[in-house]
């Protein structure tokens, strides 16, 4: 498989960053950084412990092609600013779709209405926040014309079709987002990102003896179009078609107890969600994880390790910096499976105490940050995965995840099985349909018998959601054997 995380590494230098965002973001409306450093000493002259300025620029697109039509098209452009206060636990929070001086101090007026005056603090010095970029700054949307990226989509349908003539439908999308940041904060500290981020997905149905099955794939990350070369489609029309023809003859899936193996890669989304959102600092701090004040317990069986990790280069979930202008971190959530940590902002660390770890994220500049997950995986364990099936006597394999329902509280998740076989005496057997996977993370975390070697990212699809907030993260898992996980099926 060829992986995003495998592409080369970004060298443009930090400055080049800086740069693009004073052009496209203050140049227009000819704000200079003093102007906007008095903004930020004019909401500091409040009782404020942490203010900072948002800018964003970000023109997207969308294409949609179905029955070898483009049904579907999008292209918008928007930007602005956000203006933040924290005093305590108390935030204030105005935006502005206008860039301009007067807007920003029309904002920053807004953001004082949580404190009163006194204890006035210093605005620091600008310091430009060094970082290695992840990726190049370059404009996706620009890397096609319109012609090319409608051929794009039919060379995709076009594969998906000559694979199988029980192919009836095929819909294919391709998206872009070309995204430049700059974050300005009250200790000075500023930093400056431009991301790029592409998307390309198909959908194909099958029929065959009356009946109908769908199957999906695709991929991308933050690099342009250039990317999915015939290669690279045709790997996800195969993924999309062999997930629908194996439906066809999928037989009801069983109900109850029992031994269930999860694939390598996507199947990390039941990790991302059942576990991942309950290791964010804000729920931690509140109470309402699962996982509240259990910071070096054993929370897992041994052998497991979980990360999040902003860093790896090209990656859909990936940031340079946060959007507090803190650059991305490998942190180790839980080790050997014991939990030595939880994803933090600023201000979550700075009540819990704890160092920030730069998963500070937000939708857009109408947006107030969060800590949110970036790329979520599990390290790789000790046995192949051909062993981790072999040591299943009855059991559920799954390959692959549709939609799902988690309760940060308590843990519990439903997930709905989009691939899945029978395992009968170490054997893979025939496909079942209609498998629901029912658990509690924290509990599942520890009923994991046998970790694999085979740890995959997925393919660059993941689209998380929070308090009505969406970013772009990604997943990850070797094949792992769970015991006693419960299994709701329509079979007997």
């Amino acid at each position: 498989m060829n992986n995003p995380a495998t592409a080369q590494h970004s060298s443009a230098p930090t400055a080049m960053h800086f740069d693009i965002a004073q052009e496209v973001l203050l140049k227009p409306t000819n704000l200079a950084i003093h102007q906007l450093q008095q903004v930020l000493g004019d909401i500091m002259s409040h009782k404020i412990d942490y203010a900072d300025l948002y800018f964003q620029y970000s023109r997207s697109e969308s294409w949609g092609l179905e029955e070898g039509q483009v049904k579907s098209g999008n292209f918008s452009i928007d930007q602005g600013v956000g203006v933040r206060a924290v005093s305590d636990e108390k935030t204030a929070f105005a935006y502005s779709d206008d860039i301009t001086l007067d807007a920003l101090q029309q904002a920053a007026k807004a953001t004082k209405s949580i404190a009163s005056l006194g204890n006035q603090q210093v605005c620091g010095n600008m310091l430009k926040r060094e970082h290695t970029p992840l990726y190049l700054p370059q404009d996706p949307i620009a890397s096609l014309s319109a012609e090319e990226k409608v051929k794009l989509l039919e060379r995709l349908e076009s594969f998906a079709r000559k694979l199988d003539e029980r192919i009836t439908q095929v819909t294919a999308s391709i998206s872009g987002e070309y995204e430049v940041v700059m974050v300005m904060r009250h200790d000075g500290v500023t930093a400056a990102d431009v991301r790029p981020l592409v998307r390309v997905g198909i959908n194909v149905i099958a029929e065959s003896n009356g009946r109908r099955e769908q199957g999906s794939a695709g991929g991308g990350g933050r690099f342009d179009y250039g990317y999915f070369t015939d290669e690279i489609l045709h790997e996800y029309a195969q993924k999309a078609v062999h997930q629908a023809i194996v439906n066809l003859d999928a037989r009801p899936a069983p109900a109850g107890s029992m031994t269930v193996v999860l694939g390598a890669g996507w199947p990390g989304i039941l990790l991302h969600e059942a576990i991942g959102h309950g290791l964010e600092g804000d729920f931690n701090r509140k109470g309402s994880s699962a996982f509240s004040n259990m910071i070096g317990q054993q929370v897992a069986a041994k052998g497991i390790t979980i990360v999040d990790d902003g860093t790896i280069s090209n990656r859909r979930g990936s940031l340079s910096v946060d959007d507090e202008g803190n650059p991305s971190q490998r942190t180790i959530l839980i080790e050997d499976g014991i939990l030595r940590g939880y994803l933090q902002d600023t201000l979550n660390a700075r009540l819990m105490n704890m160092s920030v770890t730069g998963n500070a994220r937000r939708e857009s500049y109408a947006h107030i940050p969060m800590p949110r997950m970036t790329n979520t995986y599990m390290l790789n364990g000790t046995h192949p995965p051909e062993e981790i099936i072999r040591s299943v006597k009855n059991g559920l394999y799954a390959v692959n995840f549709g939609g799902g329902q988690v309760d940060i509280t308590s843990g519990k998740f439903v997930f709905s099985a989009a691939e899945a076989y029978m395992i009968e005496n170490g054997k893979i057997t025939y496909p079942v349909k209609g498998a629901t996977l029912i658990g509690n993370g924290p509990e599942v975390l520890k009923r994991v018998s046998m970790v694999g070697n085979d740890m995959t990212l997925d393919s660059g699809v993941g689209t998380c959601g929070k308090e009505g907030q969406s970013v772009p993260v990604g997943v990850g898992q070797p094949t792992l054997r769970i015991d006693g996980l419960t299994v709701g099926g329509t079979g007997t």
